[in-house]
């Protein structure tokens, strides 16, 4: 299997949000122009890709064309102006139904929309759907049993898994069936999918994007962040998306800080410091991701940073088990009452998920937060005198869904801990192996650091162009 290229400054299909957008304020292009594009590519690919669980084609259209009104008449609401956002099937969006990848219980119709919607639409977004997602968010692989799991698009002719929980919101995007998408990170759902389909993702930190409208997980876990083609594209995303919302209140203490200003502030990467991935954990990754982001390593010291080599002060297999535990029981308590019930449909790899988390009691969930507790402070302390993480994003890459094994996690592996630690962290195209499929390089950085996460991630971007390869077969 090979890759090709396309021009992203001609290719309505590729082409990076910011560059649509300018388009459209500048007259050169219209979001009803962009929108038809790639509803044609929905109605062409989207039963085999099984990306969207709605498109909100008739809404839609009458969004752009009021936006192209408003781009003749010289009035822009923001930095999405026109472009089209797909957004997980989490997520509240007034007056449409809304499952959370499940069928154990008839989809209800929202009544709000959630805030992520609210600054989308505010900024001039057209949402286009719903995206499938692992049911209540609770798995890596991104099957779903009981809803249809997405097609990786990299591989028109074996099913492949397209990474999960965010499956749908990758998918879309890598298809190009939308500009841009949103998704949900818990344990790596928005970076496991971006890496294994070939974009970018970004993990943010826990309250820098308001959780209000959405279907919670693990609280002490959920963090929203957007599915892009590029690490401009994100920061452009997370600016509208982020700041204090008093209907969540883990947000109101977060600071608002502009991310744009400081990529666009020009300064290098020569000189950082970037911690890359300890030997001792080197084992459990696959030879053609450790090879490909080997050779991501070598050209960030191209570009001047520093190689920084220590141990993690707790093994990504303890992150593993302490994370995965808070994930159960905070899992159980929001959704226990409803897997506990007989005869009703649901994926059961998920239901056994949920149902670890009825054994966990009080004590041993306070004890649980504690360690986590210790676990940031010992994290925050190794990373003196580091600026980023450079890890692979995935251990391995999609492999054919005959082949998954739902009680193995490796594409956990070295997501999780990063939610466990409340770090932030984008994942980035950085090669492919040998079978075509994409390998992902992620930058992790402090809590409420995006910007300096962001600002290696597009150095490395622009060093290596992977964000312009393009599944084949697509066109």
């Amino acid at each position: 299997m090979t890759t090709t290229t396309k021009d992203s400054m001609t290719s309505l299909t590729y082409a990076p949000l910011e560059q649509l957008a300018q388009a459209i304020q500048h007259g050169e292009l219209t979001s009803e122009a962009l929108l038809e594009a790639q509803l044609a590519r929905i109605a062409r690919h989207g039963k085999q890709l099984h990306a969207f669980t709605e498109v909100y084609a008739d809404e839609a259209r009458a969004a752009a064309r009021g936006l192209d009104q408003m781009a003749r008449a010289g009035i822009r609401l923001g930095p999405l102006h026109g472009v089209t956002v797909a957004v997980k099937d989490l997520f509240e969006v007034e007056g449409k139904p809304i499952a959370a990848g499940s069928k154990a219980r008839p989809p209800r119709t929202s009544a709000i929309s959630a805030a992520v919607v609210e600054r989308l639409r505010a900024a001039g977004a057209v949402v286009i759907g719903k995206t499938h997602t692992v049911e209540f968010a609770f798995g890596g692989w991104g099957t779903n049993a009981v809803m249809g799991t997405p097609w990786n698009p990299w591989d028109l002719h074996t099913h492949r898994t397209p990474g999960g929980s965010s499956s749908g919101s990758a998918v879309a995007l890598a298809a190009g069936l939308c500009t841009a998408s949103i998704g949900t990170d818990t344990g790596g759902s928005v970076r496991i999918p971006a890496g294994l389909c070939g974009v970018v993702g970004l993990k943010t930190t826990r309250g820098l994007v308001s959780r209000h409208g959405l279907i919670e997980l693990c609280p002490t876990h959920d963090t929203v962040g957007p599915l892009t083609r590029t690490v401009r594209d994100s920061a452009i995303l997370l600016d509208v998306l982020s700041g204090p919302d008093p209907r969540d209140a883990v947000s109101l203490p977060v600071p608002a800080r502009a991310v744009l200003p400081q990529l666009d502030a020009a300064r290098g990467v020569a000189g950082m410091r970037m911690w890359v991935l300890p030997e001792a954990e080197r084992a459990d990754v696959d030879p053609e991701v450790l090879t490909a982001c080997d050779e991501a390593v070598r050209v960030l010291e191209g570009l001047g940073l520093q190689r920084v080599e220590r141990a993690l002060p707790q093994s990504l297999a303890e992150s593993m088990r302490v994370a995965g535990s808070l994930m159960s029981a905070e899992g159980y308590a929001n959704l226990g009452e409803l897997f506990e019930q007989e005869g009703l449909e649901f994926d059961p790899h998920v239901r056994r998920r949920i149902l670890l988390g009825r054994d966990i009691g009080a004590a041993q969930y306070l004890q649980l937060l504690r360690l986590r507790e210790q676990a940031k402070a010992e994290m925050l302390a190794a990373m003196d005198g580091v600026d980023v993480c450079a890890f692979p994003t995935n251990a391995i890459a999609a492999i054919p869904l005959t082949e998954v094994d739902e009680l193995a996690t490796p594409l956990s592996r070295l997501g999780r801990f990063v939610n466990l630690l409340d770090l932030c962290s984008v994942a980035v195209p950085a090669g492919f192996t040998r079978a075509g499929m994409p390998v992902s390089l992620q930058f992790i950085a402090r809590p409420f650091d995006e910007a300096t996460a962001l600002r290696v991630g597009q150095a490395f971007e622009r060093a290596t162009r992977w964000y312009l390869a393009v599944p084949p077969g697509l066109g």
